[in-house]
């Protein structure tokens, strides 16, 4: 956990040191821009800029958070989901967004944390995936919603893009990381052919069980008992 701690700060350190620099150059020519061969370059540049201080105070809690949870859990999976999620949420903006739209920030990849512990969460189903699951959804479960349009100047399709790349990294990646062990109780590794210590325990075989009621053999007839009939006091 430590170590995807420190992982995810230092990715935050570096959006905020291009945040500070980007006064410095155009940051549109470094955007992903809809179907337009230059805005290809954005695809590896887009998710280091932002547009505004409280953008990337979103972005850089997310990431602090998500980064550390996917890292700790799933420190395999995620190493080699990153390259994916970056280039899925590039990906969406450019295929789905608007001719002439800029697009930029890392909240694709951030979606794509997400949607990469929910998805892992569900198909490993061991307590700790739960626990992450668990733990994604209830602090961003609202990512859900945010893969649709729903307000104007958030990149929908950044958001898409990254949750989709997520999903298909956790079906890639679920099997890198080791599962826990499974816990085994002392009754799982006892002999089956073991005697009991008391002999009253062990059921007896069947041809030992008592039988109250034997069916006639063929040619014999049963005997029907008269009941007494019931009689009558008159008054």
């Amino acid at each position: 956990m430590v170590r995807a701690l420190n992982a995810s700060l230092a990715f935050v350190l570096v959006l905020i040191a291009v945040f500070t620099a980007q006064g410095q150059f155009d940051v549109r020519a470094f955007t992903v821009q809809p179907w337009s061969a230059q805005g290809l370059v954005g695809l590896l540049t887009a998710p280091l800029l932002h547009g505004s201080i409280e953008h990337l105070a979103a972005n850089a809690t997310s990431l602090l958070l998500l980064g550390t949870l996917a890292g700790a859990v799933y420190p395999k999976a995620t190493l080699r989901a990153l390259p994916i999620l970056w280039l899925g949420a590039g990906l969406g903006a450019w295929l789905l967004g608007d001719p002439g739209s800029y697009h930029l920030g890392a909240s694709g990849l951030t979606h794509g944390l997400m949607f990469l512990v929910l998805t892992l969460g569900v198909l490993r189903r061991d307590r700790p995936s739960i626990a992450a699951a668990m733990i994604a959804f209830l602090l961003y479960g609202g990512m859900l919603l945010t893969v649709l349009p729903r307000e104007i100047g958030v990149s929908w399709q950044a958001h898409l893009g990254g949750a989709v790349a997520g999903v298909i990294a956790a079906f890639a990646f679920r099997l890198r990381d080791p599962l826990p062990p499974r816990k085994r109780y002392s009754w799982e590794d006892e002999d089956e052919e073991l005697v009991p210590a008391r002999d009253e325990l062990e059921p007896p075989s069947p041809q030992r069980v008592p039988v109250l009621w034997n069916r006639p053999v063929d040619g014999e007839r049963g005997v029907v008992l008269e009941f007494p009939a019931r009689q009558r006091h008159e008054e």
